[in-house]
């Protein structure tokens, strides 16, 4: 038997070279990798900085009762969603968070208030409330103390407050009915905030654009409720566009 014993260490060498092919390519394949990962992690922390650069909608938070959460209506058909859209159609980066409960008084709306200013951090919040204050016939000094302490808040916080005022219905009496709606003129009057008088003006007291239990505007009235508002907001919205604040 004839053994070849110079072919032998000519395959070790040739076998150790293939590794050391293999080897490099490896080394060169996972360089590639680590570079093409952090070309990856660079281009997504820009595309963050551009995207935080480049979002300046506003958060704005309506505070209210039943006449802004659209008691007895269908979704979609209250002022505030009718509002949103109205500004969408507009080209206004604003977002409109409704945090509206039906019944809500404005103490339930300062208990209310902390917890929403952390989670939501708005730059703009609309307060809706003293409609049930009136109905239940509570303290008019309570009412005006909730809402400035309310507005006090939310000015700390560099917070813009628009007020939508309300009026009480004819049975409660003149008398009543001129305290209550001073509360909400005297309030604004104080704190310099920006007040929509009478929120249901051309709604309140109109059967046909009322629910049956004549508090309550229907579709309709909810319809016109968001014509007040925008005639009452187009202006702040222009002024803040004006400084830049959106």
């Amino acid at each position: 038997m004839v053994v070849n014993i110079v072919n032998v260490p000519e395959r070790n060498v040739s076998w150790m070279r293939q590794c050391e092919s293999q080897k490099a390519k490896q080394a060169k394949k996972q360089r590639m990798l680590r570079c093409l990962a952090s070309l990856t992690l660079v281009f997504f922390l820009m595309n963050i900085n551009v995207s935080y650069a480049t979002n300046d909608t506003e958060t704005w938070v309506v505070l209210g009762d039943s006449i802004s959460a659209g008691y007895g209506i269908p979704d979609g058909k209250g002022w505030v969603s009718l509002f949103q859209k109205k500004l969408n159609a507009s080209a206004h980066s604003i977002h409109i968070v409704n945090e509206s409960i039906s019944g809500d008084t404005t103490a339930g709306g300062l208990a209310r208030l902390p917890e929403l200013l952390v989670r939501l951090t708005p730059d703009v919040v609309i307060i809706e409330l003293g409609g049930n204050d009136g109905l239940r016939g509570l303290s008019l000094k309570a009412m005006a103390d909730n809402l400035s302490e309310m507005i006090t808040l939310c000015q700390s916080r560099d917070i813009r407050v628009l007020l939508l005022g309300m009026k009480t219905l004819p049975n409660y009496g003149r008398k009543y009915g001129a305290l209550f709606e001073s509360v909400f003129s005297t309030v604004a009057k104080q704190y310099q905030v920006s007040l929509l008088p009478f929120l249901l003006e051309g709604v309140g007291g109109y059967q046909k654009h009322m629910q049956n239990d004549r508090v309550h505007p229907n579709s309709d009235g909810q319809e016109l409720l968001v014509e007040n508002v925008w005639a009452f907001v187009e202006p702040v919205i222009k002024a803040r566009k004006d400084v830049g604040k959106i």
